[in-house]
């Protein structure tokens, strides 16, 4: 049986994913299904296979992995029982059992052509899983077990956390608006905070150029930093009397070539060109302390991407060394590169 490994994007970026997978993977076979999803197909293919293949390349614009052990192709019509006891069985079939503790996460890709809800199926399945003596949650466990509703498909996965790339179904994060946000642009900081490894520095000084209005600042004073804030436009008023920001009033061109001080982190989520993007990084990396981390969005278009993102990434593999390149749920036509 040829092994297919799931892999989640966003729809608007599926076709470079897919790009990339037939460079790094010449000889697997790479379908799109659903609306924003890629099967990787091959003999003996295994989805550590994928992840290295994903985190080496890199293919930012991969979210989400989940290894296939089963699908169903449902009628329009076919009723949540029967759709119930079909995928009972393949779990009892599995060689490797079900967990006795999983996260079980249901989700959609695009519309879906069935007589239920994806909410539906999870509760139900839910049920069925505690009758059976299994603890279920919904994330933060070693196991996954997978359900992704695609059209009237139901691909079903069962792999370890840990060669998913993301605890949420199909890399789909969302948070809810946290008290004070100034701008949507904090969900990006907020989601790979919290749904990587990655942590900032607990203190120290921050750099966050193309400050205003503000957002970015905010979310590294929540984390403890202080920051100096370098933009010539205004800070939301709620800053006013934060004493940890410095707001500096110029841009970051200039600021980079006179000052003198050296922080702990530099964050740019300027709308930019990613070349130009990337030389101010560059200047900003030599006063950057030891063991600091460097944080930046590279806004793309559709015209090179790829291209876009390897030149850029390989000017700051020079003076950094780079530690993650994705494609967030929360970015949009740009990608997160950390340093």
């Amino acid at each position: 049986m040829v092994d297919r490994i799931i892999a989640s994007s966003s729809s608007e970026w599926r076709t470079s994913a897919r790009a990339i997978f037939e460079t790094d993977l010449p000889d697997t076979l790479i379908q799109p299904i659903g609306e924003d999803l890629l099967a990787v197909s091959a003999d003996g293919l295994t989805i550590a296979d994928v992840v290295q293949t994903v985190t080496d390349s890199p293919n930012p614009f991969v979210r989400h992995l989940f290894r296939e052990v089963g699908r169903l192709q449902v009628p329009s019509r076919q009723s949540l029982d029967v759709v119930l006891a079909e995928i009972a069985d393949i779990w009892a079939k599995l060689p490797v059992p079900v967990p006795p503790t999983v996260s079980l996460q249901v989700w959609a890709s695009g519309s879906v052509d069935l007589a239920f809800r994806p909410d539906t199926l999870r509760r139900e399945l839910e049920t069925m899983l505690r009758e059976d003596g299994a603890e279920v949650f919904r994330s933060g466990q070693a196991q996954v077990l997978s359900v992704c509703v695609a059209g009237n498909q139901i691909l079903l996965g069962l792999n370890g956390v840990a060669n998913a790339l993301s605890d949420w179904p199909g890399g789909q994060v969302r948070l809810s608006k946290p008290k004070g946000q100034i701008s949507r642009a904090e969900f990006k900081l907020e989601e790979l905070f919290r749904t990587t490894d990655l942590r900032p520095p607990g203190r120290g000084l921050a750099l966050d150029l193309g400050a205003s209005p503000g957002g970015w600042t905010r979310i590294l004073r929540s984390y403890g930093l202080n920051v100096v804030a370098v933009d010539p436009g205004e800070l939301d008023p709620r800053l006013g009397d934060d004493r940890g920001i410095r707001h500096v009033r110029t841009t970051s061109g200039p600021f980079l070539a006179e000052t003198t001080e050296t922080f702990d982190m530099v964050v740019n989520d300027m709308r930019m060109d990613p070349a130009m993007s990337v030389s101010l990084m560059i200047d900003a990396a030599q006063h950057l302390r030891p063991g600091g981390m460097l944080i930046v969005t590279l806004k793309l278009t559709h015209h090179a991407a790829i291209r876009t993102i390897r030149n850029a990434t390989d000017r700051l593999a020079e003076v950094v060394d780079i530690r993650f390149v994705r494609q967030l749920h929360h970015n949009r036509n740009e990608v997160t590169v950390v340093g």
